[in-house]
């Protein structure tokens, strides 16, 4: 296979893109490099797009490396011909290849090799041949033999059928012909084990479906339901249509010989190949269901992560809880805790109460906080309505509150990590300045934790642990790079994420500048130990010297593009020194000018051209800030009890899944928007209308106060529709 030119075909580019990005790749560029830096050589491929080239790169150099493994195990046998290479090197997919494995590949004692080893495989043969007027006991007679343990025909016969038996089963052909039917043709089928044991999958408990139409994330479901031992699945496929493609492959002939042959093809249908057809098809269904919700999961967190970040605010974050009290901590607008302390606002005496309300106001008087970020967890109701009171009580001062989610905080509070940054503070107090940090720039604060444990996803413990990381991970990458990151006050968890920096070169980075001050520009990043040429090469455009020498260093301008652009400001009639100034005409000059020309004259391609120009114009620039800011509240708070059908809000969304977003309206329970319920066009998936932190409009369509569900929908509907 030519990898390269299957890989331009496959993802409609031009054979040059293909040969450009992979060069790259093997030369250890990154992908925010690449996507950053290199958009001359990709034709500016995205960083999703160069995820998806090089896992598919992965996979098709895995697949020839089996290929090549599979040809010499063969050859080593004296097996291989030309016909049996040629079929393995047309196959596309590692299933493919095992199977025309199977009937080359060293076998455990099975009662096929036994018969072989006493000789039958002759006989089998003989059989197989089913020629006019054969009769098998005749035949058999000749290998009676009792040293070999064939002492009758009938035992004869029986070796001879184990071979037959094997030989249909192994035969590659033919489990691919099942798989296929099984895909088109094939039912799944759920039963429960206990009917009279109630559970989260009794919907399940009697179902059945086409495997051609089951949703992703129902395979996921009856998957966790039959692990847990509430669900028993089968995949079914007509009886007539199995026994049709094995024995119309096989069987020749009504005779002797051919009823032998039809009755070894509905054996090996049977207790071989039907079992192995419906453990693949599950495997792919599940594996496919697997990509389907890490996809989800990670452009979930990706939205999670751009958030926009609350700068310029003290803030108090409130670690809500019943018995132990509701930890507080108070962080500046650096994220430097200012103060700690414990309040008893919930389940505690009607004095005791009173007393931590007057505390909390004073906190929050004292140190001018100016916005709150409460957890979700335990107590969270309660105290967002003790804040929500405090806040009435002082409505000269503006105040406003978040709920913002716990998920992953408790792993990080008790992590290494946490440990060495908060050493005085205990587990439930990290808490709480890692929710007020989480309000106040969420990509600096969330990178700390395994993002796995964000908690953006759907059934993210079933999936492939390793798959999952690396796709996670490439988002954190992302998201960092493409926000950029300040080298003076970043943490090492932080700088981790940068293009080309370690874990081990970003805590050498933090010790570096701990003993000799802060970085005066990029070029002094290459003191930094273990942090070479390369190493800087791929992480220096998306490092900012916030206030250092060369203005240049606080944009995403490369260094190896300095030269270009300060030639680029000299011809427009500006100089360095006004960047960051006024530069009202500089993009209407380089128009004038013309790009094609600006970018022959300078030596850089147009799309680096262009990336220049949008730098020096908004130098030091967050993606973040042009994004809406997080939706904050400050007034009274509703519970699911008033809510009625009809009423509207503005929410927030805070996870989306394969069936619909889930939407913060304020009242403790998140609704839910079903799929149906996202647009008044079709939509098919949810994340084609709306992502993770958006702000949007819901109609309560349901309430059910038993089970705390809340049934939103974004419809463009009547009063009377929702009534």
């Amino acid at each position: 296979m030519d990898i390269l030119a299957a890989l331009a075909q496959e993802f409609h580019l031009k054979a040059e893109q293909i040969h450009q990005t992979v060069a790259l790749m093997d030369d250890g560029c990154t992908i925010p490099f690449i996507a950053r830096y290199r958009k001359e050589m990709t034709g500016s491929l995205d960083d999703q797009t160069l995820h998806a080239i090089a896992d598919r790169l992965h996979y098709l150099r895995n697949l020839e490396a089996r290929k090549e493994e599979v040809k010499a195990a063969i050859a080593a046998q004296e097996k291989l011909t030309d016909t049996l290479s040629a079929s393995i090197d047309a196959a596309k997919t590692l299933v493919e290849v095992e199977d025309l494995y199977r009937p080359y590949k060293q076998k455990r004692k099975t009662k096929a090799s036994i018969a072989k080893e006493r000789g039958l495989a002759p006989l089998a043969d003989w059989i197989m041949a089913q020629q006019d007027g054969c009769s098998p006991e005749e035949e058999a007679q000749q290998y009676i033999n009792r040293e070999q343990e064939l002492p009758d025909i009938e035992a004869v016969l029986q070796g001879a059928a184990d071979i037959l038996t094997e030989t249909i089963s192994d035969d590659g052909e033919i489990r691919k012909r099942l798989r296929n039917l099984m895909l088109l043709r094939g039912t799944v089928i759920v039963k429960a084990t206990d009917s009279e044991t109630d559970s989260v999958y009794r919907n399940y408990y009697d179902h059945s479906e086409p495997v051609e139409k089951i949703a992703k994330h129902r395979i996921l479901a009856i998957n966790r339901g039959e692990k847990e031992e509430y669900l028993k699945v089968t995949l079914q496929l007509p009886a007539e249509l199995g026994e049709t493609v094995v024995t119309g492959a096989y069987v020749k002939s009504n005779n002797p010989c051919g009823q032998m042959v039809y009755q070894s093809c509905l054996d090996a249908l049977k207790r071989y190949i039907l079992p192995a057809v419906q453990r693949e098809v599950r495997a792919e269904l599940t594996a496919s269901a697997c990509e389907q919700a890490i996809t989800v999961f990670a452009s979930n967190l990706r939205q999670l992560l751009l958030q926009p970040p609350m700068r310029g605010a003290i803030t108090l974050g409130l670690d809500p809880g019943f018995r132990t009290g509701c930890k507080v901590a108070i962080v500046d607008e650096t994220g430097k805790v200012l103060a700690t302390d414990v309040v008893y606002i919930t389940a505690s005496s009607a004095d005791r109460i009173a007393s931590s309300k007057i505390k909390l106001k004073r906190l929050i008087l004292d140190h001018n906080v100016t916005m709150i970020a409460i957890g979700n967890g335990t107590a969270s109701r309660e105290s967002e309505a003790c804040v929500a009171e405090i806040l009435r009580s002082i409505p000269d001062r503006k105040i406003a509150y978040m709920v913002v989610s716990e998920a992953g905080a408790s792993v990080y509070s008790a992590s290494k990590l946490a440990a060495e940054e908060f050493p005085d503070y205990d587990v439930s107090l990290r808490n709480a300045v890692s929710i007020a940090r989480r309000l106040q720039d969420p990509l600096a604060e969330l990178v700390k934790i395994e993002p796995k444990a964000i908690g953006v996803g759907e059934y993210q413990h079933d999936m492939p642990p390793a798959r999952l990381t690396e796709s996670l991970d490439g988002v954190v990458e992302d998201c960092v790079n493409a926000v950029g990151v300040d080298v003076n006050t970043a943490s090492h968890s932080l700088l981790s994420y940068v293009s080309g920096i370690h874990s081990g070169i970003a805590k050498n980075i933090v010790a570096y500048r701990e003993e000799n001050g802060a970085f005066p520009n990029r070029r002094a990043l290459l003191k930094v130990p273990k942090l070479g040429a390369k190493a800087y090469e791929l992480s220096a455009g998306f490092l900012r010297i916030r206030g250092g020498r060369n203005p240049l260093d606080n944009t995403g301008v490369h260094p190896e593009s300095y030269q270009a652009a300060e030639a680029l400001l000299k011809a427009c009639g500006y100089q360095l020194s006004d960047i960051g100034g006024d530069l009202q005409r500089f993009q209407e000059t380089v128009e004038a000018k013309g790009y094609a020309e600006l970018s022959a004259s300078l030596g850089v391609g147009e799309p680096t051209l262009r990336d220049i120009v949008a730098e020096l114009q908004k130098p030091g620039r967050d993606l973040r800030d042009e994004l809406p800011p997080p939706l904050l509240r400050s007034g009274d708070i509703m519970t699911i009890e008033n809510l009625k059908p009809g009423m509207e809000f503005v929410g927030t969304v805070r996870n989306i899944i394969d069936f619909g977003a889930f939407v913060d309206i304020g009242v403790h329970e998140d609704g839910l928007v079903h799929i149906s319920r996202l647009s008044n066009r079709f939509v098919k998936h949810p994340l084609d209308v709306v992502k993770v932190g958006q702000i949007v409009r819901v109609h309560v369509l349901d309430v059910d106060i038993g089970r705390k569900r809340i049934s939103l929908t974004m419809k463009e509907v009547s009063q009377e529709n929702l009534s």
